[in-house]
Order: structure tokens, then C-alpha cells, then sequence
């Protein structure tokens, strides 16, 4: 009986044990529902299915057609060849090949294209998981930090309460003033606001991190109580080369200049002549009733026919003009190469400044978060000190609210301050191709 007692009291503990979503949690959740993420993977996917042989005009065509007609006909004639009335039933069927044997080298630029293409994908969709990934770690950790303010608000309020229950107590003794009590009634109601107000920041957090993982806006959500944050790995000269080397809006910038080389092949193709096999075999079978209006004709009742026919040849067609359309498509495909040669430099160039300026920035917020964490202690014991002097009767009201408040403003920037740092550090992260869930 005391077993399952025991069990029965730990049971609200063990459910609140289960239904804390950490950051790894939250990422493989919207791995797998994310919408984004699906849609990402499903293009890639449509990209890698064009890249075969067939698509790249490396296979030939086989078409087969078959043909079946009854017909009849009405005839009057004084002829002595006429056929009168008849009736016919054809069938017919025929399969034909067509293979291109050369086409200026365009299917292998074709080919090499739509690989690129499918690999152009790839990154594509890694690009926009990493975008999603960020963007779930960064409402995980906005809703980590509404929680804590909204604790922070909590907190206040309770003491707010002892301080009114307080002034209350000491108003009936009549050891303080109307003014005093009013003042710790006004701090309390305003505290129990900014609670309220903080319930909804955190609604609106939760609600936000629960579209971006796939699922009902209303499902609820219990989260960590604290914001880690670690010293990134790499000094700036390393960080550096890991961008160029992995960033993956950097990778699909230059594998769009792949494309564009390939669509310079592929254009220069149309200047060479075209080689293609055709084969087709058909097979006819027909048969033709007829009314004999002269029994001593020598013409049979019936005609039936069967045709077998096979034909194999090579065609060569080589186009000598066409308003220099070819010209043109070569030097747009050259002119867009240059385009994306120019957007990988400048790719190159504007992750770098990112870089540098995250990691700056990186450092300074970790300075601030060991400032502000000062501060909170500060903070603490100048309230721990009023609240002595206020019990004793030698601080007023406004001299503990101040104190009071500067914990509350203390607090609530360290808790900005490690946010905003984990979140500047998430962006160096992916700006190097390396995120992190710790």
C-alpha cells in the first residue's frame, strides 16, 4: 500500500519530468514535421530524379501505335470490276525508334547540367534546414527566456505581496502612513500587470515555437530554465576558413556558377550538326467482304491482304541560320556566368564581414553577460539590505521599490543579454557550417 501511495505522489513529478522539451528535442521534432524542411527536401529529391540518362537525351525514343477502322461502302456500277457493296476491317500496328547519336555534344552537357542541378538542390535544402534550424533554436531559447521573465515578475510580485501584507499590518498598528500602504498597492497591481502581460509573451513564444515544429499552436510546452552559453571554438582566422570551406549559402552560390558553366556547354552545342538513327517496323492486316453481283466473276468474295514493313535509316540536319538566335543564347549563358562568378566573390566577401562582425559582437555580449551578472548580485544585496532596514522601520517604501526595481531591470537584462548572446553565437554557428544545440 505505502509502494503504491509513493507512486501515486511521485506520479505530477514524474509528468513534469516527461514533458520537458529540450533544444535537441526540439530540433529532431521539427526535423521531422516542419513544413519548410519537407518542402526543401521534396525539391531536392525532384532535382535529383532529373538527373538520369534519359532526361539528358542519352536514351532513345520507341513510340508504338496501333490503328483498328471498319468501314463499308455502297456501290452501284455497270463496271464489270466493281466490287457492289463492301465491307472492310483494317488493323494495323507499328513501333518506331529514334536515337539521337549526336547532338553536338549536348547531351553530355545535359547530363553534367542536371547533375549540378541535383547537387544545386542539395544545398538548396540544406540551406533552408539550417535556416529552419536556427529559427526553431532561436524561438526555443525566446521562449526559455520568457519564462524566466515572467519568473522574474513572479518573484517581484511575491515580495511586492509581503511588502503590502506588511504596510497593512503595520497601517492598523498605526506604524505607517496612508501613503505608505497606498504606495505598496500600487507596486503590487503594477507587478500582478506585468505578470499578466508576461503570460501572454509566453503564449505568443510558445505558440510561434510550436508552428515552426509542426504542430498545434495550443500543444503545451515545458522548456529548460536556463540559457547556456559557451565561448566559441575557433579563433576569427579559423572561423574564417571554415565559412569558406562549409558555409552552405556559399556553396550554393558557387554550385549556381557550376550551373551556369554547364548552360555555356550547353549553349554551344546548337552550333554543331545533329546525328540521329530512326527505325520502325509495322504490320498490316486487312480484309474485305464484298456482294457478287456476277457469280462467274473471277474476283474472290473476300480479299484479304497482310503487309510487313521494316525501314532503317540515319538523318543528319545542321542548322545554317536562324536570326543568330544561338549567337545570342551563347552570349547570355556567358554573360549570366560572369554574373555568378561576381555573386560568388561578393558571396565570399559579405560572409566574411558577417563573420567578423559576429564574432566581435560574440565577444562583447559575453563581457556584458558577465557585467549584468554583476550587477544582479549588486542587485540582491541592495534589496536584501532595504528589506532589513524596511523591516526595521529605517528605509521608507520608495527606497525598497527602487531597490526592488533595480533587482527587476538587473535581471531582465542579463536574461536579454545571455539570450541575445546564445543567439549571436548560433549565428556564427551557421555561418561556419557547424551548429550547435549546446
Amino acid at each position: 500500500m505505502k509502494k503504491y501511495l509513493l507512486l501515486f505522489l511521485l506520479i505530477p513529478f514524474l509528468a513534469n519530468a516527461q514533458t520537458i522539451l529540450t533544444a535537441e528535442d526540439a530540433i529532431e521534432i521539427g526535423l521531422k514535421n516542419n513544413y519548410d524542411i519537407q518542402i526543401a527536401r521534396n525539391t531536392a529529391e525532384i532535382a535529383r530524379n532529373s538527373a538520369g540518362l534519359g532526361t539528358s537525351g542519352f536514351l532513345p525514343t520507341v513510340d508504338a501505335l496501333g490503328n483498328y477502322r471498319l468501314s463499308s461502302s455502297e456501290q452501284e456500277t455497270n463496271s464489270p470490276i466493281g466490287f457492289g457493296n463492301s465491307t472492310s476491317e483494317n488493323l494495323s500496328g507499328s513501333i518506331a525508334l529514334n536515337w539521337t547519336l549526336f547532338d553536338g555534344f549536348q547531351m553530355f552537357a545535359n547530363r553534367s547540367r542536371f547533375n549540378e542541378l541535383a547537387k544545386l538542390g542539395e544545398y538548396q535544402a540544406r540551406y533552408q534546414i539550417e535556416n529552419t534550424v536556427v529559427g526553431i533554436l532561436a524561438a526555443y531559447f525566446n521562449l526559455v527566456q520568457q519564462e524566466q521573465l515572467l519568473d522574474v515578475a513572479r518573484n517581484s510580485r511575491d515580495v511586492s505581496e509581503t511588502r503590502l501584507n506588511k504596510a497593512k499590518v503595520r497601517r492598523d498598528l498605526g506604524g505607517t502612513s496612508a501613503t505608505d500602504l497606498l504606495n505598496a498597492q500600487v507596486s503590487f497591481n503594477n507587478d500582478v500587470a506585468t505578470i499578466l502581460n508576461q503570460e501572454l509573451q509566453v503564449s505568443i513564444s510558445r505558440k510561434n515555437l510550436n508552428i515552426l515544429l509542426g504542430r498545434e499552436p495550443s500543444i503545451p510546452i515545458t522548456v529548460e530554465k536556463e540559457i547556456s552559453i559557451r565561448d566559441v571554438e575557433f579563433e576569427i582566422e579559423n572561423l574564417m576558413k571554415l565559412a569558406q570551406e562549409r558555409n552552405s549559402l556559399l556553396q550554393f552560390t558557387l554550385q549556381g556558377k557550376r550551373v551556369a558553366d554547364q548552360n555555356v556547354r550547353l549553349a554551344q552545342s546548337a552550333f554543331y550538326p545533329r546525328l540521329s538513327l530512326n527505325a520502325s517496323y509495322g504490320y498490316t492486316d486487312s480484309e474485305t467482304d464484298r456482294e457478287v453481283a456476277d457469280p462467274n466473276s473471277f474476283f474472290p468474295k473476300t480479299v484479304e491482304s497482310q503487309n510487313k514493313d521494316a525501314a532503317v535509316g540515319l538523318s543528319l540536319s545542321f542548322n545554317l541560320f536562324n536570326g543568330f538566335r544561338n549567337k545570342i543564347d551563347l552570349q547570355n549563358a556567358r554573360i549570366e556566368a560572369m554574373n555568378q562568378e561576381l555573386a560568388l566573390a561578393d558571396a565570399k566577401n559579405q560572409i566574411a564581414g558577417l563573420v567578423q562582425e559576429k564574432y566581435d559582437t560574440f565577444k562583447k555580449q559575453l563581457e556584458l553577460v558577465s557585467l549584468e551578472e554583476q550587477n544582479v548580485v549588486a542587485a540582491q544585496q541592495n534589496l536584501d539590505l532595504q528589506l532589513e532596514r524596511y523591516n526595521i522601520g529605517t528605509a521608507s517604501s520608495l527606497e525598497f521599490r527602487d531597490a526592488q526595481v533595480n533587482l527587476i531591470r538587473a535581471q531582465t537584462t542579463l536574461i536579454a543579454a545571455r539570450y541575445q548572446a546564445r543567439i549571436t553565437r548560433l549565428e556564427i554557428e551557421q555561418l561556419i557550417g557547424k551548429l550547435g544545440i549546446d
